[in-house]
């Protein structure tokens, strides 16, 4: 490009910027050499390398100069990497300021540190010649990188900023792309490298809106709008069979990709006309045939070696083109859960494109029987798609004829172990159990996608393959255990039939008729291959057992009690693979009656075995399995806490040692936090235990907590197990204090997300010694109960803030208040700024929550101390009116701390004279007092209420789940489920509410719901309102009563009844209490 300059040049640029109170500047020269010693072997060149690429936010024309050496060709290819991925990391983390939707300030980190921003000219700069430089990089990695950051800007900057960039990229499209490449070859290869590279910057502005609702995507219509006539008549040339080119492919797989940005949630278009031509294209590519390199034919040169056939352009193109008709059969193939405006084309699809594709993807499916390649992900994809014609009436009756093949040639041989599967088994353990235990398998696994549609065949056309099926499976294992001779027993035929029987469980065991054979099916198949000199039959065998582990066994329990032996004894099996399988199996095994009386005597030889295989590999089911055991012995586990505690905080900090490239192990030290927590729940009773655990659990929680979130993973175990920690012993120790400003810290610098977790462990810090905390300062000064106040201001004034969180935050105040009596006056105006600034942001909400939550803080305020609190109140001068709010949402509320504060709060009024009462309380006290009397007399009807309940609860038995409904349903039937209907549903009211991506992570849209109560304690836990609210108004009434005669006068009669009640109800609480006590001063 033309802005580029010669490396040795050595222009330097001067920053005016200051870091650590040094201007900073450098050359491209000095950068050159900074990247080339980033990845040098020696270390005394690296790190200094390192600091600098570090710091190279501060040098203004930094992103400029990353450009210049990423572009000029003859540098070296790492150091040009280097480039990229330092042009890539600036632009994501310096392009742009986070603004707080409150505040309409810039969002700062930390300690008020602002995030350091690229200058507004260097990003003019970038824009002008990112595109450039992409265009004719013909180096994938650079490419790759290169689109990564065009990604992130578009992100930021297009449209409005970036007006220009997709019509300078259609125009390399239509100029180089639609007139055909009939130049020179050197020219030809040159065009179609633009071209390509344009499409590959244009699907990455197309990936920026795919996930939009169809009210926030009107960007991506624009770019259908303008693209799709230059991309379909392309698309349409690069698949006529006469086209076989590398660069014919790779354009495909782009423009395919665009396809599939654009189309995979909402159409563009309804119109079938307009849709047709590219099912056309779709069909083209996946029915086009790519033959072995040895027959000569075209597409030429197919790779020998899997890895290279898998990225090999051509089977991408089917890959996508396979994955993208998947996508639209999942979302049009069954009209009746299509909206309105696209039925009619659900429709045209259900009927006629859905059962066309049919024919080349079962074609696909026929290469491997047929002796002939295809990917494992392309196999996946079709076995997909078959799955979906399975429930879709038209293309059922297509596929019924050729249910054999696609059980017997397609399914069943998928499901079975590979030649590589058995040699992993032998020679890389680790990695079989890896590639086994895949959370991602579902995604890419074809042996998945087979047992899934075999499963679904029985689930909803059981009438035309269960039989079939059943009968086949029988027949391998059977033949398998006829065979005298080793040689003539096929392994992996018996390992795949076993499968495809685990595969069917739940099935089977809900169905009299086949659930009464299962016992003979263990017993005959499965146990003798616990003691297979087959590896994998043996892992199989403890794999069935989680399978079928609530079978019901007809004999004395030999059966049972022979099962645990064998799977006890896999333990120490050989090979690691059936250790695993077997230490999971037990978890499933543990429920089963009999079961403790087997493994209670050999629960330390457990214990052992089970942290032996957490030390060989890291497994997050083994752990699992473990913690079930504990939780199953709990009453049993106490000898053995604090040795348990000690191997799992070991190999907790071995699994971390391994690095974050270890999925399996951060997931497994995850796994042993876990595990620990249930330790201390099973010794919860023993608080006296607990000392001896922080010795090795407070360094964990520290370790977590610090380090500025690297073990962010594992910050909610960690707070779960300083909950236990903070909770159940009678004193805290000062090392346990040492995790409070780190809380704090935490929640300020990177877990802000993290506060609902961290509410419960600085409750307990406070409740337990409330002097402590009062007193306790960090080392830069700060005080604890402001870093408590910090929390809550922040919380309550993000805008990130769910309206959950906030009530979480808000309970931290009445911590503070039930604990620190007397104490806190000088909080009180906070405490009334921040809680009745959210009240008033909360007065016309439909939901209460929020509203209920604040008047808990205001009836906190009122026990605290009435007469400051009414002050505080009278100073803003919202008194009456939220006196008048209050009794109104008194009768919203349904928890039983809500209305407990209310109860005490209002009761706390009638403690202070009349004559010292602001007028607006003064002139309410009738109805406060009605309030509070009604509310009291509530919860004692609920509370008796709740007794009558569970006096009269009646155990019912389980009643045994048997669906005798095989069949399914008929060829003339589409299948329907509830469950389909309800996703399907939610996802179409998607259409203007927000971003896709919001539901397909699972983001909770019930952010208002019901909050829990169950959990918080505190010392109005001893109030009994009852009693309070009786004595309260009993003193006053004495008190003063003239005063209150005319209150009472003011009193409806169903108040005055209740209130007679309210009094009866306490004298006969305050007897049985004095019963209680006399009992147990008697017991003494």
């Amino acid at each position: 490009p033309s802005f580029n300059i010669q490396v040795k040049v050595g222009l330097y640029i001067t920053s005016k910027t200051m870091f650590d109170g040094v201007g900073v500047s450098m050359s491209v020269e000095t950068l050159h050499i900074a990247l080339q010693q980033s990845f040098s072997p020696d270390a005394s060149l690296r790190d200094p390398a390192e600091e600098q690429m570090k710091n190279l936010k501060y040098v203004k024309g930094a992103t400029t100069m990353l450009l210049q050496v990423a572009a000029e060709k003859q540098v070296q290819k790492e150091v040009r990497q280097a480039a990229t991925i330092q042009l890539k990391n600036l632009s994501r983390e310096c392009w742009t300021e986070q603004i707080s939707a409150i505040t309409g300030e810039p969002i700062t980190f930390g300690e008020n540190k602002k995030r350091v921003l690229i200058p507004d000219e260097d990003k003019v700069s970038i824009r002008n010649h990112l595109i450039d430089v992409l265009l004719s990089e013909s180096e994938k990695s650079i490419r790759d990188l290169l689109a990564e950051t065009l990604h992130t800007l578009a992100i930021h900057d297009y449209p409005e900023k970036w007006p220009n960039l997709l019509p300078t990229l259609l125009t390399v499209i239509g100029s180089n792309g639609t007139e055909g490449m009939t130049t020179t070859p050197s020219n030809e290869t040159e065009s179609a490298l633009r071209v390509h590279n344009a499409l590959l910057a244009l699907r990455k502005i197309a990936k920026r809106y795919e996930y939009k609702s169809k009210e926030r995507r009107g960007p991506l219509n624009e770019i259908v709008n303008l693209s799709f006539p230059l991309l379909l008549p392309l698309s349409q040339r690069l698949c006529n069979p006469e086209e076989h080119s590398l660069e014919a492919a790779m354009m495909l797989k782009q423009m395919l990709k665009i396809f599939w940005s654009s189309t995979q949630f909402f159409l563009p278009t309804a119109d079938v006309s307009q849709i047709q031509p590219w099912f056309d294209i779709l069909y083209a590519v996946l029915a086009k045939p790519l033959p072995e390199a040895s027959t000569g034919l075209e597409p030429r040169n197919q790779p020998i070696t899997v890895v290279e056939r898998n990225a090999w352009p051509w089977w991408k193109v089917k890959k996508w083109a396979v994955q993208i008709m998947s996508r639209l059969f999942s979302r049009y193939g069954m009209p009746n859960y299509a909206e309105d405006e696209v039925k009619e084309f659900a429709k045209y699809f259900s009927t006629t494109v859905a059962p066309r594709f049919l024919g080349p993807v079962c074609e696909t499916l026929n290469l491997r029987p047929s002796g002939q390649f295809c990917t494992d992900r392309v196999v996946h994809l079709c076995l997909s798609y078959v799955d979906l014609a399975v429930e879709l009436a038209p293309t059922y009756k297509m596929l019924k004829p050729h249910l054999d093949f696609l059980m017997y040639k397609v399914c069943f041989p998928t499901i079975c172990l590979t030649a590589d599967d058995v040699e992993l088994f032998i020679n890389d353990p680790h990695e079989f159990v890896h590639k086994q235990n895949s959370p991602l398998a579902d995604f890419y696994d074809p042996s998945m996608s087979a047992i899934t549609l075999l499963t679904d065949l029985v689930r909803h056309r059981g009438r035309d393959v269960t039989q079939q099926l059943l009968a086949f499976l029988t027949d391998c294992v059977n033949r398998y255990a006829a065979a005298t001779d080793e040689s003539q027993k096929n392994h992996i035929e018996k390992d795949g039939a076993l499968h495809a029987f685990g595969a069917l469980a739940e099935y089977l065991l809900n169905m009299k008729k086949y659930a009464s054979h299962l016992e003979g099916l263990l017993v005959t198949s499965v146990f003798p291959d616990f003691n297979s000199p087959i590896g994998f039959l043996r892992c199989r065998a403890c794999w069935m057992v989680q399978k079928f582990s609530t079978v019901k066994w007809s004999d004395d329990g030999t059966n049972l009690r022979t099962l645990i032996q064998l799977v006890l004894q896999r333990l120490s099996d050989p090979a690691l693979p059936v250790q695993i399988e077997a230490s999971k199996a037990l978890r499933y095994l543990i429920e089963s009656d009999g079961a403790e009386v087997v493994l209670l005597p050999v629960l330390p030889n457990l214990l052992s075995e089970y942290f032996r295989i957490m030390n060989e590999i890291g497994n997050d089911e083994v752990v699992a399995a473990l913690q079930v055991i504990i939780d199953k012995f709990g009453d049993h586990i106490e000898p053995h806490a604090v040795a348990l505690v000690n191997q799992l905080s070991v190999a907790f900090s071995n699994y971390c040692a391994v690095g974050d490239d270890d999925d399996d192990s951060a997931m497994a030290a995850a796994q042993c936090l876990e595990c620990i927590a249930t330790v201390l729940k099973g010794i919860c009773m023993r608080p006296d235990l607990f000392k001896h655990l922080e010795p090795n659990l407070i360094p964990i929680i520290l370790k977590i907590l610090g380090n500025d979130g690297e073990f962010i993973e594992y910050l909610e175990y960690a707070l779960d197990i300083l909950t236990f920690l903070t909770y159940f012993p009678t004193e805290l120790s000062p090392q346990l204090w040492e995790a409070f400003p780190l809380i704090y810290q935490s929640f300020d610098q990177y877990a802000f997300d993290y506060l609902s977790l961290m509410v419960m462990p600085l409750e307990n810090f406070i409740g337990k010694s409330p002097d402590y905390f009062l007193a306790a300062v960090t080392s830069d000064g700060v005080k604890y109960i402001d870093l408590i106040f910090k929390i809550v201001g922040r919380t309550l004034a993000e805008d990130r803030s769910s309206e959950s969180e906030c009530r979480k935050a808000l309970s931290l105040y009445m911590t503070v208040l039930h604990n620190c009596n007397g104490k806190v006056d000088s909080y009180l105006s906070i405490i009334n700024d921040v809680t009745l600034l959210k009240l008033s942001q909360q007065v016309n909400a439909e939901m209460p929550l929020t509203r209920i939550a604040c008047y808990q803080i205001i009836g906190s305020c009122l026990f605290y101390n009435p007469l400051l609190e009414l002050q505080e109140l009278e100073k803003r001068g919202v008194t009456q009116q939220v006196m008048t709010e209050w009794t109104k949402d008194a009768a919203k509320m349904e928890k039983w701390l809500p209305r407990k504060l209310t109860v005490l709060g209002m009761a706390s009024i009638f403690h202070l004279p009349t004559s010292s009462l602001p007028q607006s309380v003064a002139s309410q006290l009738p109805q406060i007092m009605a309030s509070a009397v009604e509310m009291c007399e509530n919860m004692y009807d609920d509370a008796e209420k709740k007794e009558d309940e569970e006096d009269d609860v009646l155990e019912e038995e389980e009643e045994e789940v048997d669906n005798e409904d095989e069949d399914g349903y008929g060829e003339d039937e589409d299948v329907t489920s509830e469950t389909e209907e309800a996703y399907m549903d939610a996802l179409n009211k998607l259409s203007g509410t927000g971003d896709i991506s919001n539901f397909l992570v699972g983001e909770d849209w019930d952010q208002d719901g019901d909050d829990l109560d169950d959990d918080y304690t505190s010392p109005i836990d001893d109030i009994d309102q009852l009693i309070f609210l009786s004595e309260t108004l009993t003193s006053a009434f004495q008190k003063e009563p003239e005063a209150y005669k005319q209150v009472q006068a003011a009193l409806p009669p169903n108040v005055v009844a209740s209130c007679q009640k309210v009094f009866a109800a306490a004298e006969t609480q305050r007897a049985q209490i004095a019963q209680v006590k006399l009992t147990n001063a008697q017991a003494k």
